[in-house]
């Protein structure tokens, strides 16, 4: 007897609505918040090299433009002199 293998059909795959539903997905899992407002918390944590920082250190995220040039005109500043 010969064993039949069953897939699951989904339909045709509709780049478009895959993508917007990825996107209302995505949002669903954002919050905004002011900088002020997780800022201390992340420097204490960064400081006393809590272990949680270090599982989201590869994920992004967004900031206003404004802010990374700030960030990169202060890294430049801040390294040691030659």
């Amino acid at each position: 007897m010969a064993m039949s293998h069953l897939r699951v059909f989904h339909g045709p795959e509709d780049t478009a609505q895959t993508t917007s539903v990825a996107e209302e997905s995505d949002r669903r899992n954002e919050v905004s918040v002011p900088l002020r407002d997780v800022l201390r918390t992340l420097a204490d944590a960064v400081h006393s090299n809590r272990g949680w920082v270090r599982d989201f250190e590869n994920d992004e995220i967004t900031i206003p433009t404004d802010l990374y040039e700030v960030i990169l005109a202060y890294q430049h500043y801040r390294r040691p002199s030659a």
